[in-house]
């Protein structure tokens, strides 16, 4: 054997050595598990099921609860073990049977609109004028005062169009994703919280404001052009439901009435069939396992949120990334795969009104935070409240998770994943994903990223993980849209998230030790001590 082939032969030796010692999993598993999701998967079934079939899947709506129990029998089917679900308090659900809005003077005109989510209804049509009554801050209270009797508000600026000035469907390139790679210190900073309780009991405060008044509704201009509404709203808790019927309309639309109204009476007829749910005000999350074969070991876990919004189908938040979730859950099933930790798959509820879901399942099983001292704060919800509450009192299970993966930014390609500032984990998760560098899946990077259902875990110093993702059209159009559907998925990215998703879970659950962990937070010193709190903005 000449020197060159000697040199080829250890490269080799040294490279399958490298792959085993990197990763747990043989290369037959992982070809098993390519074999399985690129050749014979179910995950564009299963979304379009979650979308076409069942729709918008509003916390606690009987759509959502129809996707609970489809979700747990899916993972019988499939072989998956201890399927449960895990009820925590959130309220009342609600959902939309129809709705419209359509200007009826000076001229008869069909509105893009949707109800604001948990406003109630309207008791049929109703025809009421429109007065422009920008209100921001309880100041602006005053010289409506009145005003408003049987009148639809129309309670925000009819802000001017936005010049469209980047492309509406992006696929990262290399730059962009070194973009990511920087890690910025953390700041902390208390008065922020205490704003966005400000913020808060403002919306209650301008429900309250209206009631009295006895205004026929409120409205307020979608955030988005191009016809696109969303339709959120937080009033889910029992006995805080809003008063006074709400919509959202487009802002096109929107502009239109301000415009008119500048000019002489213009009238709006409204109809919100909207329903309350109040059988059961818990909320579910469901679970699935493969039991590992160590009971001492721990197990690592999947995660994805199931509820949405109603403005649409829910398709790319996060009946995507809920499908892949359950895909991996099936492909690792099918391969009768007996890994050393539990696989723990998770879809979370709730996570659309700040991480409720997710942040029930902490305070059971992983860890106790105080709650704020403030009742204001505290109503904002862990992932608003959560940051300055110490001490943080580990439970027994937190020693025991390992490793979780997230998945929630639409069905954009996975590109690699975020380390959320967990220095100890970048190599790694390099060593896993390098055999994935051809399909686009490779980097490592140090920013976090916020928002969604690792971030409350990510916090307590877990080692709880994001995927970066093709951003696709989600943010700039879909994201809780009346766009939100199966068009605007893509099959392939699906699939490459899915076999990627499962290996991953595979190499944590088999690898000798747990990923690794930040250290367990503490309070922080105030990154500035010498800042004066900026004025509240309107």
């Amino acid at each position: 054997m000449g020197a060159g082939q000697r040199m080829i032969v250890w490269a080799l030796l040294f490279g399958i050595a490298g792959r085993l010692v990197a990763a747990p999993i043989d290369n037959t598993t992982l070809e098993r598990i390519a074999d399985a999701g690129f050749n014979h998967g179910q995950v564009v079934e299963t979304v379009a099921y979650l979308s076409d079939e069942i729709g918008g899947r509003m916390t606690n709506s009987p759509a959502m609860r129809q996707a609970e129990h489809w979700a747990q029998s899916r993972f019988i089917t499939w072989g998956l073990k201890n399927v449960h679900p895990e009820g925590f308090d959130f309220g009342r659900g609600w959902w939309i049977e129809s709705s419209h809005a359509r200007m009826v003077s000076p001229r008869p005109l069909m509105m893009q609109s949707i109800p604001v989510a948990w406003t109630p209804g309207t008791s049929g049509s109703v025809t009421a004028p429109v007065v422009v009554a920008p209100i921001r801050t309880r100041q602006d209270f005053g010289p409506w005062k009145g005003k408003l009797s049987g009148k639809l508000v129309l309670v925000t600026w009819p802000e001017a169009a936005k010049d469209l000035t980047t492309a509406p469907f992006q696929r990262l390139g290399e730059a962009e994703i070194g973009k990511m790679a920087s890690y910025a210190i953390p700041h902390f900073d208390p008065d922020g919280v205490a704003k966005r309780a400000e913020r808060m009991t403002f919306q209650i405060a301008l429900d309250d404001f209206l009631a009295a008044e006895g205004a026929a509704g409120w409205a307020r201009i979608s955030r988005s052009d191009d016809g696109l509404v969303h339709g959120e709203g937080y009033g889910y808790q029992v006995g805080k439901t809003p008063k006074v019927p709400g919509i959202e309309i487009a802002a096109e639309d929107y502009r239109r009435l301000a415009r008119l109204a500048k000019r002489g009476e213009v009238r709006v007829e409204f109809d919100s069939r909207v329903h309350y749910e109040d059988a059961d005000h818990n909320a579910y999350n469901v679970f699935a396992d493969i039991p590992g074969r160590e009971a001492k070991a721990g197990f690592v876990m999947a995660g994805a949120h199931l509820d949405s919004w109603v403005a649409a189908d829910g398709a790319a938040d996060n009946g995507a990334g809920s499908a892949v979730v359950m895909e991996a859950a099936r492909i690792l099933a099918s391969l009768n795969v007996q890994p050393k930790r539990t696989i723990r798959f998770a879809l979370w509820s709730g996570e659309e009104q700040g991480l409720l879901g997710s942040a029930a399942y902490i305070e059971k099983h992983l860890a106790h935070r105080p709650p704020a001292k403030d009742p204001e704060i505290a109503a904002l919800g862990p992932y608003f409240a959560s940051d300055n509450n110490f001490p943080i009192t580990p439970l027994p299970e937190f020693s025991e998770l390992a490793g979780y993966f997230n998945i929630d930014n639409g069905s954009g390609k996975i590109r690699g994943i975020h380390t959320e500032g967990n220095f100890g984990v970048v190599t790694v998760l390099r060593d896993w994903l390098a055999p994935f560098a051809s399909l686009g899946a490779s980097a490592v990077v140090a920013s976090p990223t916020g928002g969604t259902d690792h971030v409350l875990m990510s916090r307590l110093g877990l080692p709880a993980f994001q995927f970066i993702q093709d951003p696709l059209d989600y943010e700039s159009r879909v994201h809780h849209t009346n766009l939100d559907t199966f068009d605007h998925l893509r099959a392939d990215d699906l699939r490459q998230a899915a076999v990627i998703l499962a290996t991953l879970l595979l190499d944590a659950a088999n690898n000798d030790a747990p990923l690794p962990r930040r250290t367990l937070p503490t309070s922080p010193a105030v990154t500035d001590p010498f800042s004066y709190p900026e004025p509240s903005k309107p």
